[in-house]
């Protein structure tokens, strides 16, 4: 009796390139969100629906271009579109209307400004090591790459999406640490003081000291006195690399280490600790990398940082316990908050 026949495999059904040819245009998708916030198109958008024609002129589009540009905003759920009627969605009417209390079309700004043609040059960094950012150094009167007496607008702008990260990292500070028997707390690096905002207000025995450069006072005068918080933080025109830390219970440094070397990083770990009294504790917020979950926008963010600062990047969960273990900090958690960041607490 004959063996029965085997069955042929049929050929192995290939994996669709798709997936990698929508990567190769993601720069597109960002290209597409920073030219809409130049042009303005949310805010204009904010109070009306308008149709293709009235936003050509509007926002002086050509009409080789307009309704496709208009549609990709629907197509990326920026935009709805009703018959011939073009509205916000929920979510860009929330972000990214200037003016609003949560937009933060600031970082797009910077997006568009700095790391758009850094990252053109990324080639050119993975085999040089260097930074590619063209701005002209820092001489101590910038705040965010630009001079307060030049363009205060676009400060403000990029100052009211951090906060909001600050306002949501400020809570989560109130409510994670134990501020039993603390008074005082300090930003370091504060910029206009809206993360002890949220905390001053939701612990009313303590005060905030609000840690920045001379170019950031009226930011800050201008922010915490329209939240009438004047009387419970002030401001310590400061350089927390070689001025002395403000003398307080809680030190805080979020969205700083980032910017700098490990060595430098462990230096301003070492300064908290030695400002510090016994039983304070010491801060620490930022989208820290964990190899065990690689984090995408944390790995991005991390390289976009290098390609903007000579020595910036985002670092490792256990680069900053060893920072805090060596400087002499006791009790060191770490806790992920805001989606995408770790917080750290630490105490003398």
């Amino acid at each position: 009796m004959a063996a029965p026949t085997q069955p042929v495999a049929g050929p192995e059904k290939a994996a669709s390139p798709a997936p990698l040819t929508r990567l190769n245009l993601a720069f597109a998708s960002s290209r597409l969100l920073m030219s809409a916030m130049e042009l303005g198109v949310f805010t204009v958008l904010e109070r009306t629906a308008a149709t293709e024609p009235e936003l050509q002129r509007k926002l002086d589009l050509h009409p080789r271009f307009a309704r496709t540009f208009l549609e990709a905003l629907v197509a990326h759920e920026l935009l709805t579109r009703d018959g011939s009627h073009y509205r916000n969605t929920e979510l860009s009417d929330r972000y990214l209307v200037a003016g609003k209390p949560q937009y933060i079309g600031g970082f797009v700004e910077v997006a568009t400004r700095v790391q758009w043609p850094a990252w053109g040059r990324f080639t050119r960094a993975l085999r040089t090591g260097e930074h590619q950012d063209d701005s002209p150094v820092d001489d101590g009167n910038e705040l965010f790459r630009t001079r307060p007496d030049k363009d205060p607008d676009r400060i403000r702008r990029f100052m009211a999406a951090m906060d909001s990260h600050t306002s949501r990292a400020g809570a989560e500070i109130a409510e994670r640490v134990n501020w039993t028997g603390y008074r005082s707390v300090a930003d370091l690096g504060g910029a206009r003081g809206n993360l002890l905002a949220q905390i001053v207000q939701r612990h009313t025995q303590v005060r905030g000291v609000n840690v920045d450069r001379t170019p950031a006072r009226p930011f800050f005068d201008e922010h915490i006195e329209g939240l009438g918080l004047a009387d419970r933080i002030s401001f310590l025109d400061a350089d927390f690399f070689h001025d002395p830390l403000p003398d307080t219970d809680v030190l805080v440094y979020g969205h700083v280490l980032h910017e700098w070397s490990p060595d430098t990083r462990a230096m301003l770990v070492r300064r908290a600790y030695e400002a510090l009294p016994e039983g304070g504790s010491l801060v620490i917020y930022d989208r820290m990398l964990d190899d065990e979950r690689p984090d995408r926008d944390a790995l991005l963010l991390s390289l976009t940082f290098m390609l903007t600062s000579p020595a910036g990047g985002e670092y490792r969960v256990h680069e900053c316990e060893e920072w805090l273990r060596e400087a002499g900090f006791l009790d060191i958690s770490f806790t992920p908050i805001l989606e995408n960041h770790t917080l750290a607490i630490a105490r003398k």
